[in-house]
């Protein structure tokens, strides 16, 4: 079978992922690092795959994997989509299950005050698995904590997001940082997992939580200083693996490695993106490169805030993020739908500082391609308006308190949740949301063309 045709999202069997684990060993492990280091050009994806499985097994001793992460970075093979695909994959199998999640049916949901599926689901293509929206980081722009507010912001309309991440590498504010900033609890019990997406459809999985076969890497990776194939690792090793992704890259060449990747591990939909400026998320300053992945092709092209989303530009200066607590202020001041700035952000707006209609038109814009790669919105401004209806109608607040409740709960702490009715009396979590957007709903607007190349 050729790499190109190897299906690497292929999950093993039950118990499989250390099937072979007893035959691995350092002595074993150095055949392979030797023939990394002396012939590269032989060195295979199922090799890469074998010497993860060591490391995953601890099979391996700190130096043999210092010394296999540093030959695999200068040989250049990290980059290779077929190796990365292949090491995704295998800590895919070791990472600890989520599976078999489900929601409830509308009378349950009903009667249990917890959230109703049943209006949503029936909008968009009908998909109804996971998505999630996540960078690569390392763009050094430092911007506010977006796509976990977007990813919040889609849950809103009932989309079921599994944000996976972890705390900042290389920001003031990374996703973990922010959340626990917002009361939320991060390490709770694995088989609490299944209580989640009946009271919410956003789910945080906190990546050190569901990867502790990496735990022994870490410091090694903290002693060698340099980037490793581990930092291209992170946004595909979701334990989720949702369907439908939107993956952002700090730098254009990264954009048809991950493209290819997501090809390789099956992802059925997916946007890559990298703002123009070497920004890992979609740019609210001009244009963005993406790479739409879908039916196993890969187009290529760009997308722009204001010509495809009819959304204005904004510097890059005026969506800077701050500390996880301030960033914290901002999460609650859009989700509460207000227009009065927290204190730390400028008002009136200056040209280069950072302001709350800047950070609001960043996360519209985020949210509003995630909508339209999990197939609820019919194209970007359909996103942009279905994003602005979970803000105006309380869905991405009730989404996000719904998560943080439950993962309280999920701890063993007591929490107050009331349940509010709608004016049919429907007393589901979101029932508010569904008699807000009866009463709002207008005719759709006309659909926009999204802007692409030619397919490669």
């Amino acid at each position: 079978m050729s790499m190109a045709s190897k299906n690497f999202a292929k999950p093993m069997g039950e118990g499989s992922a250390n099937k072979d684990s007893g035959n691995y060993s350092p002595d074993t492990f150095k055949v392979l690092l030797k023939k990394l280091v002396q012939s590269p050009t032989e060195f295979t994806a199922e090799d890469c795959a074998t010497a993860f499985r060591h490391l995953c097994v601890q099979a391996a001793s700190d130096a043999q994997a210092g010394a296999f992460l540093t030959a695999l970075t200068l040989s250049g093979l990290d980059s290779s989509p077929e190796l990365v695909a292949a090491c995704a994959s295998v800590l895919r199998q070791h990472a600890i299950a989520v599976k078999d999640l489900e929601t409830e049916t509308h009378d349950e949901a009903i009667q249990r005050g917890h959230w109703d599926y049943s209006d949503s689901d029936k909008e968009g293509d009908g998909y109804t698995g996971y998505v999630d929206i996540v960078g690569t980081g390392g763009d050094g722009w430092d911007t506010f904590n977006v796509s976990t507010t977007a990813a919040v912001v889609v849950a809103g309309t009932g989309v079921r997001v599994a944000k996976h991440g972890s705390k900042a590498a290389t920001s003031s504010s990374g996703s973990a940082d922010l959340l626990l900033s917002l009361d939320c609890r991060l390490s709770f019990p694995i088989t609490e997992l299944p209580s989640f997406l009946p009271r919410s459809p956003f789910l945080f999985l906190f990546a050190p939580h569901y990867h502790p076969s990496l735990a022994h890497i870490a410091p090694i990776r903290r002693q060698l200083n340099f980037r490793t194939i581990f930092n291209v690792l992170g946004p595909l090793i979701n334990p989720a693996t949702p369907g439908r992704m939107l993956l952002g890259v700090a730098k254009e060449e990264l954009g048809d490695t991950f493209a290819e990747v997501l090809r390789l591990l099956n992802v059925e939909r997916a946007l890559v993106v990298c703002g123009k400026e070497g920004l890992d998320e979609i740019s609210i300053a001009g244009e963005t490169w993406t790479w739409w992945l879908e039916g196993g092709k890969i187009t290529k092209g760009s997308i722009h805030p204001t010509e495809d989303f009819g959304l204005p530009t904004h510097p890059l200066s005026s969506v800077r993020g701050a500390t996880p607590d301030l960033n914290a202020l901002t999460f609650e001041t859009i989700l509460a739908n207000s227009t009065q700035p927290p204190p730390h952000l400028s008002a009136p707006a200056g040209p280069d500082s950072p302001s709350l209609p800047a950070v609001l038109d960043y996360v519209l814009l985020n949210a509003a391609a995630l909508l339209h790669v999990s197939g609820r919105a019919k194209d970007w401004k359909d996103g942009v308006r279905l994003a602005r209806e979970s803000l105006a109608s309380g869905g991405a607040k009730a989404a996000f308190e719904g998560f943080r409740d439950t993962s309280k709960q999920a701890m063993g702490e007591n929490v107050d949740i009331k349940i509010v009715e709608d004016d049919g009396g429907v007393a589901a979590k979101n029932g508010f949301v569904k008699a807000w957007l009866r009463a709002n709903r207008k005719d759709d607007s006309a659909p926009s063309t999204p802007k692409r190349e030619e397919g490669k």
